[in-house]
């Protein structure tokens, strides 16, 4: 099965070491109530308008013969009516609508993204796979990464954990240099709330994966969201280094939240979030993230390199 691609982002260096180009995947298993990428949950085709940037010309509206476009719509769209057909898309003048997800062959994706390999060298950077959740699409991914790795291009995966152990060995594994590993929360009850799944074949996989590294292994390097109130409190913080003291975890990257996925989720018609007790109006403090940054270096689980 072939995903649509959300994007494809070059000059990062925030997705792994070095100068990166990181392709954003659309379709994940998971539905966190925080996501940061909510556009990239359903792997299906999306249509997005984005208000700030509507010159008010009209062209839209007189070419959608669904008549699903109105200025007296919530968030402009009436997605019932809407067809998909993106003909406004087209038409649109100032870019406001846009195709969330559109479909990329593993030959354009590498010809496109190779074109930086100079920098990649030069940096020890390489080509990152995110969504989304990329092993959602294990075929795909494992052909993909193969590819990038016949042209030596180092490749990154990004993974919430959710997939099919054997199926990720075989297809994926061999072909792979990194794997940032998301690790939320621990307490299984909470992670089906805010994530609408279990976390037990998570932690297996991590459990894994992470064993492997040590013993010479792709190297795992795990990561946390910081969410205010969900992720970041005293209780989930010590379970997760627990965790890490069971499986010789020494260190980690921990993530601050940021409120932005609010200003997305309008773009799609999405009126509010999940979950209306998340304390998610703000960006998070740095006294938040410092303290908990010192309750994983008492534990002697190094966090430098936070982004």
């Amino acid at each position: 099965m072939s995903p649509l691609i959300l994007d494809i982002k070059g000059n990062s260096l925030d997705d792994g070491p070095g100068i990166r180009s990181v392709i954003f995947l659309k379709g994940c298993p998971l539905s966190c109530a925080w996501c940061h990428n909510p556009e990239s949950k359903n792997s299906g085709v999306e249509i997005s308008f984005d208000p700030e940037l509507c010159v008010g010309c009209g062209t839209c509206m007189d070419t959608c013969t669904e008549k699903a476009l109105s200025r007296e719509t919530p968030f402009f769209i009436n997605r019932e009516k809407c067809t998909l057909c993106f003909d406004c898309v087209r038409a649109c003048p100032s870019t406001a609508l846009e195709q969330v997800g559109k479909e990329m062959d593993i030959d354009t994706i590498v010809q496109s993204v190779t074109r930086d390999k100079p920098f990649f060298d030069a940096s020890g950077g390489g080509v990152t796979f995110s969504g989304g959740e990329p092993t959602l699409f294990t075929e795909f991914l494992g052909r993909a990464a193969q590819a990038f790795k016949e042209k030596g291009v180092q490749v990154l995966v990004e993974t919430c954990g959710l997939f099919d152990g054997r199926r990720f060995d075989t297809l994926v594994y061999p072909h792979v240099d990194l794997i940032y590993f998301d690790i939320k929360l621990m307490d299984s009850q909470a992670h089906k709330k805010y994530c609408g799944r279990s976390n037990t074949t998570i932690l297996d996989n991590f459990r894994t994966l992470f064993r492997r590294y040590r013993e010479g292994g792709v190297k795992v390097l795990p990561r946390t969201p910081l969410i205010p109130g969900i992720t970041d409190t005293r209780d989930n913080i010590s379970a997760i280094i627990d965790f890490y003291k069971q499986e010789k975890v020494g260190e980690t990257r921990l993530l601050p939240y940021h409120p932005l996925w609010r200003d997305k989720i309008k773009k799609l018609g999405i009126s509010r979030p999940a979950e209306k007790d998340m304390e998610t109006d703000q960006w998070m403090a740095k006294e938040t993230l410092a303290a908990c940054e010192k309750e994983f270096a008492r534990a002697g689980i190094l966090t430098q390199g936070t982004a």
